[in-house]
């Protein structure tokens, strides 16, 4: 029997493969736990997703329909006494519809007779499960990302109480696994650090043919992606005369602010904005590339990066790597053997960086091998998913 369910805010997430990933793998090992998804992304771009996964998800309904599923219910009789004082005392409250699709979901849960929750962030599905676990006899465990955890929203349900009443959290970084054991002391013991995965057979090896050499970098366009950093890092290229093309591949709110950037440092011919792109054409760019960057900063409000999944893939591709020292990155680029870090927003460091790797073909495919062995060893979807299944399961118990 499935000893737990999966609980997203969204599934599957243009800009959440690495959660469809570890699914996806989960089933490739036979093991296929129920998924609900409190939202449904119906305007997300098209994917690969195996159609086998998404129909297995169960959707929520919206909140008319939500909220009607539990009046119905508790006029059956079928509500705990403090369930519906909860949700009386509630209320309208902020984030009140937690409640009602903890009751829809935990319902469901005890008639499929499964005792655990497993949220992707510490946000709306985490938040969820934590009513889930008061209202059933359900427990849940949640993996931590990045601004979850780094810069979460301030929610009567706070990061505190998710990891008070988790029996498991989990996070990708030893950088990250640190924060919230010094946070969070006295439940230190129940934090893991996991490494998302990758499955490296998907990735083709860059052959460092381009000509002129060509920059990859990957990513939301948005303020902690550091892209203002790689352009302003492409104009002194341009200005030292060196032959390149930077191609970034993403899309976001900052698209305009970019292009104009673009534009007013006349590098029309040097740097595009290329949009989101499907995995599959992700994958062919890398291997085309001779570079990956990701000028990663602290945004003005504190968010950053933690485990790049961009960085993990450039490396399966065996591609040098250019980024900063935020976060958990350092765990992954080690400095002058995988690539180059340079401190955030410094853009002269990051031409620097570029000019050697785009100078010296020797060093660049020297750093790729090196990256590419690192890769193998840390990024195995296989083995992380199932030290996960481990995590997890183990939460389940008493």
């Amino acid at each position: 029997m499935t000893q737990f369910v999966y609980l997203f805010e969204r599934f599957p997430s243009f800009g959440q493969t690495f959660c469809y990933r570890e699914v996806a793998e989960l089933a490739r090992q036979g093991i296929a736990p129920p998924i609900f998804s409190i939202r449904n992304p119906k305007d997300e771009p098209p994917q690969e997703w195996d159609q086998r996964i998404v129909k297995r998800v169960h959707y929520l309904p919206e909140e008319r329909e939500l909220l009607n599923d539990v009046r119905r219910t508790s006029k059956k009789g079928k509500l705990t006494a403090e369930s519906i004082a909860a949700i009386d005392e509630w209320g309208r409250r902020t984030d009140f519809l937690r409640l009602y699709q903890a009751v829809y979901i935990g319902l469901r849960l005890q008639e499929m007779g499964i005792p655990h929750v497993h949220a992707h962030f510490a946000g709306m599905a985490a938040r969820t499960a934590f009513w889930i676990h008061k209202f059933f006899p359900i427990t849940f465990s949640f993996t931590a990302h990045a601004n979850d955890i780094f810069t979460p929203r301030d929610f009567e349900i706070g990061l505190d109480k998710l990891v008070g009443a988790a029996r498991v959290i989990v996070t990708e970084t030893d950088y990250a696994a640190r924060f919230l054991r010094e946070r969070f002391p006295d439940r230190a013991d129940r934090v893991h650090r996991v490494y998302n995965g990758l499955n490296l057979a998907e990735f083709t090896r860059a052959d460092f043919s381009s000509a002129p050499s060509l920059v990859v970098a990957v990513g939301r366009l948005i303020a902690k992606k550091g892209f203002a950093d790689l352009i302003r890092a492409c104009g002194l290229l341009a200005e030292r005369r060196r032959a390149f093309q930077c191609e970034i591949i993403g899309q976001g709110p900052l698209e305009h602010e970019l292009r104009a950037q673009i534009d007013d440092s006349g590098l029309q011919d040097r740097v595009e904005l290329s949009g989101a792109k499907p995995q599959r054409e992700v994958r062919q760019r890398l291997a085309a590339a001779s570079v990956f960057i990701l000028p990663s900063v602290i945004d003005p409000e504190g968010g950053m990066d933690n485990l790049p999944t961009v960085i993990m893939e450039a490396m399966a591709t065996g591609l040098p790597v250019i980024s900063t020292t935020t976060g958990g990155i350092p765990e992954m680029v080690v400095q002058r053997e995988t690539g180059f870090l340079v401190s955030p927003g410094d853009a002269t460091a990051l031409a620097d960086a570029i000019e050697k790797l785009i100078s010296d073909a020797v060093l660049a495919q020297k750093m790729g091998r090196v990256g590419y062995e690192r890769a193998q060893k840390l990024f195995s979807i296989e083995r992380n998913v199932r030290e996960l299944c481990t995590l997890i399961n183990a939460g389940t118990g008493d």
